[in-house]
């Protein structure tokens, strides 16, 4: 099994360290623009091996792609991290063009890879992907709803002062600030639902927490997270390669399913060796259908920049 990560800045660094911690794959290769930088970070990993106990081969490269073929699963995290006040929507016309050469690079060599998009503004980027390369939707995965759904639990766990492993709970829709949709009422701690535990006041604050839970850290940081990001990336790569059918809410293209065409969105997929199997309907009420076709139509928004782009 070969994986490749492209980018080697925070989120792709540690991407690559969870992966290798795991023994993921026999072979990690990342891939940098910047001179010597995805060598030193391989070197640099490479000496925790015996450290940490994996066997995994980790080799860095200088924007040389020949050295990925062969790749089973591809993770881009390359472009450039939002800034303080910066919206994801600015960043499109910087990322886009990095990753769709970065897209069409890795299929060139590795013609059946399954590509996982992290770069922002995930959605765009993730539809971007499924456009310019033309491969199989569901060898296409946007990683933003895994992070958010992992923010929601951390939240949640504050408010009810409990472990995160011990709630279920999703975040739909866009990966945006105002985009995103915390399913409190499906939403549960060992098996009950969390409005057992805590008030409708609590819950809507723990749900517009996590919506801009991205910018408060970025915020804090001076820059976009890593740490939980570069997680939730590997946690996806851990889903297909050991072929686990998680059922875990990501981005990925829609053909009528909750009510949108056209446009990558998350919502609940089951993701095995091959991808994502299949889309599971959660049965949304009247008010959180509104509020996923309200996520669609910003993104859809966002979409349109890419027209204006010569890409």
């Amino acid at each position: 099994m070969k994986v490749t990560v492209v980018g080697a800045g925070a989120v792709g660094a540690t991407c690559a360290d969870n992966i290798a911690r795991k023994q993921l794959c026999d072979e990690l290769v990342i891939v940098d623009i910047k001179d010597g930088v995805a060598e030193g970070k391989a070197m640099d990993l490479m000496q925790t091996a015996q450290l940490e106990g994996f066997d995994t081969k980790i080799i860095g490269s200088t924007n040389d792609y020949s050295k990925t073929a062969g790749t089973d699963v591809v993770v881009i995290t390359s472009g450039i991290p939002r800034k303080p006040g910066m919206t994801r929507e600015e960043l499109i016309g910087i990322n886009a063009g990095i990753v769709k050469n970065v897209s069409q690079s890795i299929l060139d060599k590795s013609p059946d890879a399954i590509i996982i998009v992290i770069s922002n503004p995930m959605d765009t980027m993730t539809y971007l992907a499924l456009k310019s390369t033309g491969i199989s939707k569901h060898k296409i995965i946007g990683m933003g709803g895994i992070l958010d759904s992992a923010r929601y639990r951390y939240n949640l766990s504050k408010a009810l002062n409990c472990s995160p492993n011990d709630l279920q709970a999703s975040v739909i829709g866009g990966h945006g600030d105002t985009t995103m949709i915390p399913l409190t009422r499906l939403a549960t701690y060992m098996g009950m639902p969390v409005s057992n535990f805590a008030s409708a006041d609590v819950l809507e604050k723990v749900a517009a927490d996590t919506m801009v839970g991205g910018a408060t850290l970025t915020g804090l940081l001076g820059t976009s997270a890593w740490y939980a990001p570069g997680s939730a990336g590997s946690m996806l790569v851990e889903t297909i390669v050991r072929n686990e059918r998680r059922l875990v809410p990501c981005c990925v293209a829609l053909d009528g399913e909750y009510g949108q065409s056209d446009i990558c969105l998350g919502v609940p997929v089951i993701v095995g060796r091959n991808g994502w199997e299949s889309i599971v309907d959660y049965k949304l009420n009247a008010d959180e259908q509104a509020a996923f076709n309200k996520s669609a139509d910003a993104v859809r928004n966002m979409n349109e920049i890419l027209s204006t782009l010569n890409l």
